[in-house]
């Protein structure tokens, strides 16, 4: 099996979203990355990609509605992420 520039990609971004340094924001964005990174399009992944480059203080209190995002372009992928969650933790 030929592996392509994006398989690395998705991979690294898994891994990445698996370990975040906090245990709640690897279990809701690492279950997330598993279930849906091979859906997304390229400017989808180019988003997550940058939201997982913010502090998870950060991403936690934007997936819990305790703070806007600080860039706009988080909104669609913190909705997705929040509606996720909530199918899958109840």
């Amino acid at each position: 099996m030929v592996t392509t520039e994006n398989d690395v990609r998705l991979k690294r971004l898994r891994y990445r979203s698996w370990h975040r340094g906090w245990k709640e924001t690897d279990l809701v964005l690492g279950h997330f990355a598993d279930e849906n990174l091979e859906k997304m399009d390229a400017s989808t992944i180019d988003i997550y990609e940058k939201l997982l480059d913010e502090n998870d203080a950060d991403i936690w209190d934007w997936l819990v509605g305790k703070l806007p995002p600080k860039n706009p372009d988080y909104a669609l992928i913190l909705a997705e992420l929040k509606e996720y969650s909530q199918q899958h933790n109840k």
